[in-house]
């Protein structure tokens, strides 16, 4: 994905997040939530989402797909996108690139995210909401920039994310039980 619109999304810092996904969970209390964390784990950039898909569950996280073990990726998402439960409230999270003011920023947007949009990979927009990570500055090679991405830039935001979701879903009451007792020895 490139922010190539950003009116269309407002960049935000961890707090601005943490306030987007407050709003979600609040607006969306009894309905089910699922976070798609769109990426690969081959390519460092795009590892994004998997890494927030594997820390969301190691956080006790519900409803999550897409994780370094089982990545959503440009493969599997068409097939998976078919098996959505059509009431769901759907979370896509991925990695994008953009300009050098945003990298390390996040671009939360009401709205669906489109895939794969920086490496013309044809995929179809998901999400009723959505959360992109800016990893790096946009080039005319996103293939190359995206495997030359900082891994700690990588890591560092999807710790961000997790936290932000799993800090949401904790004041709704939503961690699965033994992750709590774990978290409160």
């Amino acid at each position: 994905m490139i922010d190539r619109k950003p009116g269309e999304a407002d960049r935000v810092d961890a707090a601005g997040l943490q306030a987007f996904v407050n709003r979600i969970v609040s607006e969306h209390g009894g309905e089910e939530l699922i976070f798609l964390c769109i990426g690969t784990d081959r390519s460092t950039g795009d590892s994004l989402g998997p890494w927030v898909g594997t820390l969301l569950e190691d956080r006790g996280v519900s409803g999550v797909l897409g994780t370094l073990r089982i990545p959503c990726d440009a493969n599997s998402l068409p097939k998976l996108m078919r098996t959505l439960p059509e009431k769901a409230v759907i979370i896509a999270i991925d990695a994008c690139l953009g300009r050098p003011e945003s990298v390390g920023s996040f671009l939360a947007r009401k709205g669906p995210l489109v895939p794969a949009r920086s490496v013309n990979g044809g995929l179809e927009a998901v999400g009723a909401y959505s959360i992109e990570g800016v990893v790096n500055e946009n080039s005319l090679k996103p293939y190359w920039t995206l495997q030359s991405t900082s891994l700690y830039r990588v890591m560092e935001m999807a710790e961000q994310v997790a936290d932000v979701i799993a800090n949401a879903m904790r004041v709704r009451g939503d961690l699965r039980d033994s992750v709590l007792r774990r978290f409160a020895r």
